[in-house]
């Protein structure tokens, strides 16, 4: 298949779990044989923390306005069997117009932010990325999360016709078990661009009891950090890290927490990247919870859950062995189920399917 997507970056990881996501996704799809060409707007904040110049074996266009990127564009989609359009693609509706007007092929809509997605469209706020006619028009929605609220909302709310979720993974190639590095060493870590939906659970879990534990090294991880943070001497910051340095980082650390967005964690069934990718890792996952979890790992057996600051101190207490077992049971199921390779691969079989669904209707109404 020839794949054309219009996304928000996969150049730059710097403040967004899209890039990483979509450079598994697109290496493997690359790898089985399929042509993939990403439109990212080429913005500065994105430009000036670039870590990806080139999509191996695909095309990346950077374009500064969508009034140079549009013909090109619409010359790609002429042979393209799958359009594919992200949440937060910034010239969203632009893009949905041209891909309706011009793609001869499946016509797709991939939500990596569902959450967040339908709880502004509940509050009445308009999206940049979806217009008027929601999403009546796409032959495919991709959610990024799952559940049986998912078909009932994006058909309610936003007129999708057929929905299925394509959850996040990992690229085991990139995030793997190596040597810890001293500066990374901490009891617990926590590695995510600051979110102010985050901060009250990331407080609990993790501030919390750092403060109880001065005794322990805690490291936060990220970027857009405000100067108010409430720190404390035994916790330690790194800005943000590009993808080639999470693994060191995650493998440095005895314990790594997750926190879910508020959004997220109140739909369920969403389950971060940063899980798949600190377990590929081989490092104990501490994790807030909701509802779905135990469908992606086992609570006790391949993960710690927590919702109070003793729950997250009790973790740290666990032997070494303890904490090893859970650590290895999540790795290979990570490998097992929540690969880049193993996305790509129900991608595809999604995408053939709509085609089928496509033929079908169309031999009906001839």
């Amino acid at each position: 298949m020839k794949i054309v997507i219009f996304g928000l970056t996969i150049s730059s990881s710097w403040g967004n779990g899209h890039a990483t996501l979509w450079r598994g996704l697109c290496k493997n799809l690359i790898r089985a044989g399929h042509s993939v060409v990403f439109f990212e707007k080429d913005v500065p904040y994105y430009a000036d923390n670039r870590d990806m110049a080139e999509l191996t074996g695909g095309r990346l266009v950077l374009y500064r306005s969508w009034q140079d990127c549009m013909p090109i564009a619409a010359a790609e989609l002429r042979d393209a069997d799958a359009a594919v359009l992200t949440s937060y693609c910034p010239d969203g509706h632009e893009a949905t117009a041209l891909i309706l007007d011009r793609a001869r092929g499946l016509k797709v809509f991939y939500d990596l932010d569902t959450p967040v997605t339908l709880d502004r469209l509940r509050a009445g706020e308009t999206l940049s990325y979806i217009g008027p006619r929601g999403l009546a028009d796409f032959d495919l929605v991709l959610s990024f999360t799952g559940g049986p609220r998912l078909v009932e909302e994006y058909r309610n709310r936003l007129g999708a016709r057929q929905i299925a979720p394509l959850y996040g993974h990992v690229d085991p190639d990139v995030h793997r078990p190596v040597a810890p590095e001293p500066q990374y060493r901490a009891a617990l870590s926590y590695l995510g661009t600051y979110s102010t939906d985050r901060q009250a659970t990331l407080e609990e879990l993790f501030v919390g009891p750092a403060r109880a534990r001065q005794d322990l090294r805690f490291l936060i991880g990220g970027a857009q950090y405000p100067q108010d943070f409430p720190w404390s001497s035994n916790i330690y910051f790194v800005r943000h890290l590009p993808p080639a340095e999470h693994a060191a980082f995650f493998a440095s650390s005895r314990l790594t927490l997750n926190v879910t967005r508020r959004a997220m964690a109140e739909m369920g069934w969403c389950p971060s990247g940063r899980l798949f990718e600190a377990a590929a890792c081989g490092v104990p996952l501490l994790s807030d919870s909701w509802d779905g979890i135990e469908q992606f790992f086992t609570p006790d057996a391949e993960i710690i859950l927590a919702g109070r600051a003793q729950d997250a101190l009790a973790a740290l207490t666990r032997d070494d062995g303890e904490l090893a077992r859970i650590a290895a049971r999540a790795q290979q199921r990570t490998l097992d189920e929540h690969s880049s390779q193993q996305r790509a691969a129900e991608m595809i079989s999604l995408l053939e399917r709509a085609v089928r669904r496509a033929l079908a209707l169309t031999t009906q109404e001839a």
